[in-house]
């Protein structure tokens, strides 16, 4: 995957990095993977169980906030890229961790194909909302009142757990014209652990456009 690749000539020897979740995010993973494999030495801090279990599986060394204060780079996917370069995240349930990473982390780069770009944040929907499971109802009543329209997300099981043990609300939603200002309102409701919205975080953005890799500045 070239934009795997392209995203490797930002990681240095000897960098903490900070590895996303989902499709993108696993690509980057095996990539990094075959370095270290070829004598590359890093450190990973995962955003999943999902990512850490790949990250093992390919024997990538693993750390965590306990053992290092920063995170040299992170490189993770989006669902929606708007023109200012805020992200909405979360469709694979692991936001919250992935915006502790991002924000601990010294570069951020995001990885996405061309259909995820959009001329507003909201334009594909869906925003996730991590919930804690006491509160899932009185928080889906407040986000109705902000024009949202929540469903609990569910599973072939039953619902979706996130690995902090929280639920997670997809709120249809329309394109949003402030969207820091909104995830203020939204990080307001009682019980909301964190939500999909990565607004003014400045992220570096490779965007695969058929066989080319493109740079959003």
């Amino acid at each position: 995957m070239a934009i795997a690749e392209r995203a490797l000539e930002f990681v240095k020897d000897g960098d903490v990095v900070g590895l996303g979740t989902g499709r993108a995010a696993s690509a980057f993973v095996r990539a990094l993977g075959a370095r270290v494999r070829a004598g590359l030495r890093i450190r990973g801090i995962p955003t999943s169980q999902v990512t850490k279990a790949l990250a093992q599986e390919l024997s990538i060394p693993l750390t965590t906030f306990d053992a290092v204060e920063t995170i040299d780079i992170a490189v993770d996917g989006a669902d929606e890229v708007d023109p200012d370069r805020n992200l909405i995240k979360g469709y694979g349930g692991a936001m919250v961790r992935e915006k502790i990473v991002a924000a601990a982390a010294q570069k951020f780069i995001v990885l996405v194909g061309t259909e995820k770009l959009v001329s507003a944040l909201g334009e594909r929907g869906r925003l996730p909302v991590e919930v804690v499971p006491f509160g899932v109802a009185a928080c889906c009543r407040r986000l109705r009142a902000l024009s949202c329209e929540p469903t609990s997300r569910q599973t072939e099981s039953g619902a979706f757990v996130s690995d902090n043990g929280n639920a997670i609300i997809d709120c249809a939603i329309g394109p949003i014209a402030r969207p820091a200002e909104f995830e203020q309102h939204v990080l307001s409701i009682p019980g909301v652990v964190g939500t999909g919205l990565f607004v003014g975080m400045d992220p570096t953005v490779l965007v695969q456009d058929g066989e080319a890799v493109r740079i959003l500045h």
